[in-house]
Parts: C-alpha cells; structure tokens; sequence
C-alpha cells in the first residue's frame, strides 16, 4: 500500500517515541542505577571515613561517653535515613542507630570477616545476617596508634537507592514527553511550512502534466517553497509561450508554403493539360521558379534559424573593415535602387571601421536590414546607413523614410513569420524570417539591436558591433 508524506513523518515520529520509550527503561534505568549506586556509596564511604577519623567515636573512651557518641550518629544517621554501625573486631555490634545503645549485651555478626568486601569499597546484602533486606554496607576502620580498634559501618536499604534511580527515571521520562511534545508541535509546523506548500506545488505540476498551463501555483512565500512555485509557475508561462509558439509556427508555415505550392501545382498542371498555350508557357515557367525561389529561401532561413535555436552554431570571429562591407552590401542594391529611384547615402565615422565579429553574418545583417528598408521606402526616398564609434563600440544605423512601423506591431516584427502585412498582399516575397535571423544573429555576437519607428514617417534600426584590437591599436598610432 502506497503511504502518503504526513502518514510516513507520523509512523516515523510514532516508531521514534516507543524506541526512545523502550530504550529509557532497559538501558537508561541501567545507567541510573549503576550512576546512582556509584554516586551513594562514594558519599557513604567518604562518610564512613570522615567518622573514623573524628573525635566523635569514643567508645574506646569511658563508657559514659558512649550515650554522647550515639545522640550524635543517631541524629546523623535519621537526617540522612543511613544505619550507622560501630562493631569492633571480633564482630560486635558495640553501637547500633537504628536499636539504640546496648553495651552490655552486644549482638555478634556471625562470620564477621573485614576482608570479605575485597577489593570494592562497598557490598550488597545483609551485611553478615544482621539485616533481613538488601542493604548497601560500606566499613572504615577505627585505628588508635598502630592497632585496629574496631569499625564503622554505614548500611542503606538498596530499595532506598532503587527509588532514587526510579525518581531519576520518572524524571527522565518526563523530560522526554516535553521533548516529544515539542517535536509533535514541529511536525505539525513542518506540515504547516512545507507540506501543504509541497502538496499544492504537486497539484499544480499534475495540472501542467495534464496540459493546463494556464493553471498557477497558489503560493507567495519567500522561501524555498515560494522559489519553487514562482519557477514552476514561469515555467509553465514559457510552455505556453512555446505551445503558442508553435501552433502559430504551424499555421504560418503551412499559410506560406500552401500559397506557392497552389501556384506551382496550378500552372504545372495547366502546362500539362494544354490550358496555356505553348507561347505563354515561358511567362508561367517564370512564375514557378520565382516561387520555387521563395520557397528555397524560406526552406533555409528556416533551417538557420533551428541551427540558432540548437546553440550549435559557431561564429567564424574574425577583425575585418565594417565601412568595407557597408559599401560592398550597399552596392549589390544598385540594380533595384536605379529602378525605383531610391539613393543609399553612407555616414561613416572613419575611413576605416575594424570589429570583430563574424564578417559573412554581419553581410548578411546588413542585407536584411537594407532590403527591408527598400521594400518599405517609397520611390525617389533615400536611406541612410551610418555608423557612430562610442566606447569601443560601433553603432550602426539602417534608417528609411518609408511607411513605418504601427505602434502596435513594433514588439512583434522580431517574431518568426510575423509580416506587417498580415494580409500577405503587400510583400508575397516576404518570408517574415529576415528580422528574426538579424535579432539571432546579434544575440549570438552578444550585441543588441533595437528599432524606432514612426508610422508614416520611417524605420530606424540600430545595432552593435564590438571594436577589434587592431582597431583600437591604429587609433593610438
């Protein structure tokens, strides 16, 4: 059976508790006891020793001092519930707490030995029959010169010892429920901060498996979790974006290919049926291979364009003379100029202008750029091209006096296949891929390219080249 997130974290912390539970009561009570039997024995030898040694046994002394001697172990012994013990060597019990004072008739431990405790510093048990329960039973010995006078015992009842290590225990446990308690109230906070977040963040990549792309991560956090939704939510936004993309992508291809190939399709089959005559044919042949033509171009700017998309395409960096290939391209224009009257005039900022770029890919910026400004100029109109040196930069500028660009299409002309003739009937060569290769092709330089048009009245498009060393060098010489 699958489990969820919150019931795993709940068996977790549930197995958590009865293992910390168990592991309190087997080997935490071990570890009192023994730290509790530890800790009372050093206090009852150390006593033990501090008696031997004191003023306070006398029994050696007269024997009216002996009533002295017990009131003050008496009062020792009930003010810490001890049984405080005086036998001499032969094991008579000379005084006794915990029965009172009885020196005539002493009571004798039975195999009363000193050695029997070894090496410990204390034993358990009924120290030689005199108790009827466990007892903890420590000894010091009463010396007077050289000579062994006797000994002082001190005796705890081990179940005093055993409540001791219980009181421990209890304390312990009551420690561990806060603790449990705590961890319970930062599940319940974990769940709060990160499940809930989590479980929305699912939900909402569920949705956007299912093709909702419109759908939005409900979370504003700003944390890890937030982070997280706001990514999703921007990556949904681009997939739609992409969708969109490529939906319009379909339409426009199969608008762009279906007109031509009707076309070709129309006039070859009218060729072959006879429809038009054998000294028309010429004529319609020439119309084939101009849209043959344009369906060719438009077959590769589609391919470079994916080459772009791909980031597989290498720049051939190279420093060349930008004003040299300005006049060269303006040049190839000459034909088209003359038939329509239209003037190319040139506003170069040196004799010489070096940058480094790929030379081929900038010819072919400038003859986008160039022959878009003739497709919207007007005849008898002049375009400007020129170029301003700032900052190790050069600016060149594409400037028609043509029809312009509306208000509204300016942020679209980058797109693939976006005409500003919708319609298709002002421009039939037209691929609407020309600005979308220039825009690639300076982004790929990692130089920009903006426009500024006003309806009516002309384009101006402007981009950026970086200078050559070489450049630079010339000019310090």
């Amino acid at each position: 059976m699958k489990l969820s997130l919150p019931v795993k974290f709940i068996l977790s912390y549930i197995l958590l508790a009865l293992a910390g539970f168990c592991l309190i009561n087997t080997v935490g009570a071990r570890l009192f006891g023994n730290y509790q039997m530890s800790r009372v024995c050093t206090d009852l030898y150390e006593e033990a020793i501090a008696l031997s040694r004191s003023d306070t046994i006398s029994y050696y002394r007269p024997r009216d001092n002996m009533e002295d001697t017990y009131f003050i172990l008496h009062t020792m012994a009930e003010s810490q519930e001890n049984d405080i013990l005086i036998v001499d060597i032969k094991g008579n019990v000379i005084l006794d707490t915990a029965v009172g004072l009885n020196p005539e008739s002493p009571e004798s431990l039975e195999d009363f030995t000193p050695t029997a405790m070894g090496n410990s510093y204390y034993t358990t048990g009924t120290f030689f029959g005199h108790f009827s329960s466990e007892h903890v039973s420590v000894m010091a010995p009463i010396t007077l010169g050289m000579f062994t006078r006797g000994y002082v015992t001190i005796h705890k009842p081990v179940s005093d010892i055993l409540a001791g290590r219980e009181r421990l225990l209890s304390v312990t446990l009551i420690l561990y429920g806060m603790i449990l308690a705590l961890f319970l109230f930062l599940l319940l906070l974990s769940y709060a901060a990160v499940y809930r977040p989590l479980k929305k963040i699912t939900h909402g990549a569920r949705e956007f498996a299912s093709g909702n792309l419109d759908y939005q991560i409900p979370i504003h956090a700003e944390d890890e979790m937030g982070y997280l939704a706001t990514t999703l939510n921007y990556m949904a936004g681009e997939l739609k974006q992409t969708e969109t993309f490529q939906k319009n992508f379909i339409s426009n291809v199969s608008h762009d290919f279906r007109s031509p190939l009707t076309s070709i399709k129309g006039y070859v089959e009218a060729i072959l049926d006879g429809t038009i005559p054998m000294e028309m044919q010429n004529k319609y042949l020439n119309i084939v291979l101009f849209e043959t033509s344009r369906l060719t171009k438009l077959t590769q700017g589609m391919l470079q364009l994916n080459t772009f998309d791909m980031k597989t395409y290498m720049l051939n960096i190279m420093d060349f003379d930008l004003h040299k290939v300005i006049k060269e391209t303006a040049a190839s224009f000459e034909g088209i100029c003359t038939q329509r009257h239209i003037s190319i005039e040139l506003i170069l900022a040196s004799q010489q202008a070096f940058v480094s770029a790929d030379m081929e890919k900038i010819r072919q910026v400038l003859y986008n750029l160039i022959d878009n400004a003739i497709k919207f100029s007007d005849d008898y109109s002049i375009i400007t091209i020129e170029t301003t040196l700032k900052n190790d930069k050069f600016f060149v500028s594409v400037r028609d006096r043509g029809s312009g660009i509306p208000k509204d299409s300016l942020a679209k002309i980058w797109d693939r296949f976006y005409k500003i003739d919708v319609s298709r009937g002002k421009d039939r060569k037209g691929t609407g891929l020309g600005l979308s290769i220039v825009k690639e092709i300076i982004a790929t330089h990692k130089q920009n390219i903006n426009v500024i048009s006003t309806e009516g009245v002309g384009s101006e498009f402007i981009f950026t080249l970086a200078r050559s060393k070489k450049g630079r060098e010339d000019d310090e010489e």
